[in-house]
């Protein structure tokens, strides 16, 4: 499963296209640096800095591949065929941003799994954190990524399978 384009246009709308290598705020101590739409730097990485959009095109799909796999393998086999791109599309949204360990760990995942979508939906709300200084800020760019990614999460189209 891939991907929608409400999915992509999310996730790059809260991303935001950024053509120069930077240190992103949770970053901020480390070494991490990020770029394009939000593409973190690993070492081995060969990307032009600074880049095109279309070139951050290009990098935002492989990434989207590697974390449409994280939440395909997620998912358990009852939720697979009943998934919509939509909900899917969402998920890998929160992925992308939060992490694959936090959503293998996480409320989200549970409830999606025992088919409690509407339960699902609600803990989008509860990821609206960020560590800052070492104290847990409540972040407003978290709020609104949430809160779009619940919204397409709950928008009806059709069945993966």
């Amino acid at each position: 499963m891939k991907t929608n384009r409400a999915g992509r246009d999310l996730i790059k709308r809260f991303e935001s296209f950024q053509p120069s290598a930077y240190a992103a705020p949770e970053q901020v101590g480390t070494t991490g640096r990020t770029i394009g739409y939000g593409h973190v730097i690993l070492d081995g990485d060969n990307i032009p800095d600074p880049m095109t959009e279309a070139e951050a095109d290009e990098l935002l799909q492989k990434d989207l591949e590697r974390f449409e796999r994280a939440v395909w393998k997620a998912l358990d086999g009852r939720v697979q065929p009943i998934i919509t791109l939509n909900e899917f599309s969402a998920l890998v949204s929160f992925v992308f941003n939060a992490g694959s360990e936090a959503f293998r760990n996480s409320t989200l995942r549970r409830k999606v799994n025992a088919l409690d979508f509407e339960g699902a939906a609600e803990e989008f709300g509860k990821w609206v954190y960020a560590t800052v200084d070492g104290k847990k800020v409540k972040l407003k760019g978290l709020v609104d990524r949430r809160q779009a990614e619940r919204e397409l999460f709950e928008t009806p189209d059709q069945a993966a399978a």
